[in-house]
């Protein structure tokens, strides 16, 4: 309700700065801000009010427009009120208002958050940049990481969702029933409606778009909703990984006191804050693919099934706030327990497999693949073993103290300093 009375109080004072329009003056600056104190100051009075006018109307922008006109007649300029939602059509307003409440909703709400998020994600990098951990591929032990350089993966991919959602432009149209600007055309036929109106759109930040039907189609929209959803797909696989890695006790989480994990088990400590987290961005995205997909459909030149979904693109943002909100509150709560990092790779020799082979092809064995899979391949290796093997190879000296220096913990190659990357 707000944002359509600013785009009606805007409106009538772009018509009124309209010279070819000679029956309507320019209204004053002092009864400009008057006008702009009507959605500046709006709240809950004003919309009960609108809400008891809609009942009467079962409109809503009509009930907005008579609003408009109460407050015109209240306050003495009564002449405006034929002006209010001159020659316009609901969808006029509404794609406008639509717009700048998810643009302002991205803005103001959404991506400060983010941005907090973002942040404490980047400490973790930073600060376990060459904490060494066992890698996972199909869930078996593989190549290691560092803590530090998994957290980097979701960092750089969160910063380019985030940098397309900032520099991604919403589009608006005001060009009436069908997209022609006919009964514009028609009242005034010797103003650049065209020109008007990319003037109006502009001023509340969108981009024009003159070529439409009795909507505008709500591509950008789409896109936006597309790159939040790609930001909570990202933020599904962190909140997963983060679970799996509490699961391995490689992640332990800090006790509070009077909290209770479990209803029967004392003991527990759930992560509770990724497992919210994880739904909420899931509802999200249940929401925001529905409304990518919906709006932009429509039959004809306007059916009124896009303005019933439309209603709920802020359930989508709240679920996707409530669940960066979580996930700043699980990463609070976790602790790095390296000892259970260094314990889990002391484990795991046979990772080394991989630098052995590769030197093999180094020193030109045809099958060093082969050799080390039949060797190891599904069989436990301890330091022991690894080092026997290493001492038994024909490689050159040098190549052999170096994989004799190899450990599961320092196999990390350029993990450390991916961790650090900008």
């Amino acid at each position: 309700m707000r944002y359509r009375l600013q785009v009606e109080v805007e409106y009538l004072i772009a018509l009124s700065n309209e010279k070819k329009i000679a029956a309507l003056p320019p209204i004053p600056n002092t009864i400009q801000i008057t006008l702009r104190k009507l959605y500046e100051k709006f709240d809950s009075r004003a919309a009960r009010r609108i809400k008891k006018i809609e009942t009467q109307t079962n409109h809503d922008v009509k009930a907005i427009e008579q609003y408009f006109g109460e407050k015109l007649h209240k306050i003495n300029i009564s002449k405006f009120i034929p002006w209010v939602h001159f020659a316009l059509t609901s969808e006029d307003v509404n794609n406008i208002a639509y717009s700048l409440m998810w643009q302002d909703g991205i803005k103001y709400v959404y991506l400060p958050m983010l941005n907090t998020l973002q942040k404490e994600i980047k400490k973790l990098s930073r600060l376990y940049s060459s904490a060494a951990m066992l890698s996972l591929t199909h869930g078996q032990a593989a190549t290691p990481t560092t803590f530090g350089k998994e957290m980097t993966v979701f960092l750089r991919r969160m910063n380019r969702q985030a940098a397309m959602l900032k520099e991604q432009r919403l589009q608006g149209k005001i060009s009436g029933a069908t997209g022609t600007w006919a009964a514009h055309t028609v009242a005034y036929p010797g103003i650049d409606w065209i020109r008007f109106s990319n003037r109006f759109i502009k001023r509340f930040g969108l981009d024009p778009n003159p070529v439409t039907t009795q909507i505008e189609p709500h591509d950008s929209l789409a896109e936006s909703y597309h790159i939040l959803t790609r930001i909570n797909t990202i933020l599904i696989d962190f909140t997963r990984d983060m679970w799996l890695y509490i699961s391995r006790a490689i992640l332990g989480q800090k006790k509070i006191t009077g909290e209770t994990g479990s209803s029967t088990m004392p003991h527990k400590i759930n992560p509770i804050y990724f497992e919210n987290a994880e739904g909420n961005c899931g509802l999200a995205n249940a929401v925001l693919n529905h409304l990518a997909n919906k709006l932009t459909v429509s039959r004809m030149q306007r059916d009124l099934s896009g303005s019933t979904v439309v209603r709920n693109q802020g359930v989508a943002l709240g679920h996707s706030f409530i669940g960066l909100n979580n996930l700043i509150k699980g990463i609070d709560r976790i602790t790095i327990n390296q000892e259970n990092m260094r314990a889990e790779l002391d484990k795991h020799w046979e990772v080394l497999t991989e630098a052995i082979q590769t030197i093999l092809r180094k020193n030109g064995h045809p099958d060093a693949y082969n050799k080390l899979k039949k060797l190891t391949r599904g069989s436990y290796v301890d330091q022991e073993t690894i080092h026997k093997l290493i001492s038994d190879l024909n490689i050159t000296t040098d190549d052999k103290k170096s994989l004799l220096k190899l450990t599961p913990e320092n196999y990390t190659g350029l993990a450390p300093e991916l961790a650090r990357l900008k």
